[in-house]
């Protein structure tokens, strides 16, 4: 029999990684995947036209942008538990009074004005309540020590799991229960990660008082004082652009140039999430023997290759397989990335040097989005073999440039 140490309401449960960590990481991540690939095929399917897609897409990505630097400050003055509690239950309000207005108006621009303020509202949102749950990864791989990139192979193995079942399911709805459907199953990942956000410690708030500008300052003067961080965050910042540019066509080439469904397009980045959980599986053994830069240069040549290849393509099959591939190199550089991240960058600037490095690392996706809406869709092929080849000469600067870095040739074991 258990004793009592004191009355009922005085006993606290004990925070444990798979409760105060994964599992709101894991709500707050098939929100989000289903978010940001559900939206530009709703687009596309209420719309039917690639430009507006694209131009959702940038939508989706543009006041993220902003979104980060108030996201990063909040975070540092309130905690993470506060900003994803209320950022997700935003979201769930959102998208929610979206399915309501769908489903009483006919198509026209008053469907069109809604997918797209839907598409900037759930971009905000999400990114505040993504910054919040990294923080608290970032929290939990200092407290990990050499052991920090397992924490972050766990968490970027939930998120590519939640990268495998949210683009499908997110499209299986679309296609079997309409517009209410996928926006309600967003909802609900929403709430469940507003009602399983933890009680954290008060030390996790690191910089209080600190604005949104101060914050950039110091996220900027911290990665000026990391070089290491600061040229694989440039390396893989180029390496985003080809990525989300694979990301915002990928419902015009599938749909339109490929002939397939909207399904179709969500089992394409269910598969390459599938190959990024193995891929993010073998890195996290990986490391422990060779170190971060073997493990990063290696990804970073498959993910050159594989977007390459790409443009080059004409069936579905390939398209799908070299996707998967491409998505594969970019798990281990993600591995490599957050973990290099959460050894360097000091606990006390920790948000603010997060949310820059993350503001830099998605400033390409407003950009692909743009690029998707301003192309004719015949002449994306030529312009995703562009971008795959400032992709490669991007991450093989960057990696030269690491090869001699003290410690990133040691191992973890």
């Amino acid at each position: 029999m258990r004793s009592r140490v004191g009355p009922r309401h005085a006993r606290r449960p004990v925070s444990t990684l798979l409760r105060g960590i994964y599992l709101p990481r894991s709500m707050d991540a098939a929100a989000f995947a289903m978010t940001t690939y559900g939206i530009p095929l709703l687009v596309l399917a209420t719309t039917n036209s690639a430009a507006l897609t694209g131009a959702a897409f940038a939508l989706e990505w543009i006041p993220r942008l902003g979104a980060f630097a108030i996201a990063g400050a909040l975070v540092d003055r309130h905690g993470t538990t506060t900003v994803l509690r209320y950022a997700s239950a935003a979201r769930a309000v959102v998208v929610l009074a979206a399915a309501l207005v769908l489903s009483a108006q006919a198509d026209g621009i008053g469907t069109t004005v809604t997918v797209m303020l839907l598409a900037a509202s759930t971009g905000v949102l999400t990114e505040f309540s993504y910054i919040a749950a990294e923080t608290a990864g970032g929290v939990a791989s200092r407290e990990a020590g050499d052991r920090a990139h397992r924490v972050q192979s766990v968490l970027l193995g939930i998120d590519q799991g939640a990268t495998l079942a949210g683009p499908a399911l997110a499209a299986l709805l679309l296609q079997w229960a309409g517009t209410a459907g996928m926006l309600t199953a967003i909802a609900g990942f929403s709430l469940l990660a507003s009602a399983l956000a933890p009680r954290r410690h008060q030390r996790e708030r690191t910089g209080a008082g600190e604005s949104v500008l101060q914050g950039l300052r110091t996220g900027w003067s911290t990665l000026k004082s990391l070089p290491a961080l600061g040229w694989l965050v440039t390396g893989v910042t180029v390496s985003n652009l080809a990525v989300g540019l694979l990301q915002a066509a990928a419902p015009v080439i599938v749909v339109r140039q490929l002939g397939h469904s909207t399904a179709d397009v969500g089992l394409v980045w269910s598969a390459a999430a599938v190959t990024s959980l193995a891929a993010v599986a073998a890195c996290r053994r990986a490391i422990d023997r060779w170190g971060l830069w073997p493990v990063g240069a290696v990804s970073a040549a498959i993910a050159a290759f594989a977007c390459l290849a790409v443009s080059l393509t004409h069936t579905y099959s390939v398209y799908l397989a070299l996707i998967a591939v491409l998505m594969a190199g970019e798990g281990g550089l993600t591995v490599v990335l957050r973990t290099l991240r959460s050894h360097l960058i000091p606990a006390q600037v920790f948000g603010a040097t997060l949310s820059l490095t993350i503001l830099l690392l998605l400033l390409p996706y407003p950009v692909a989005g743009v690029l998707v809406a301003a192309v004719p869709p015949a002449l994306l092929g030529p312009v995703i073999t562009g971008c795959a080849v400032l992709q490669a000469l991007g991450l093989f600067t960057s990696f030269a440039r690491l090869r001699t870095t003290p410690g990133l040739r040691a191992s973890f074991a």
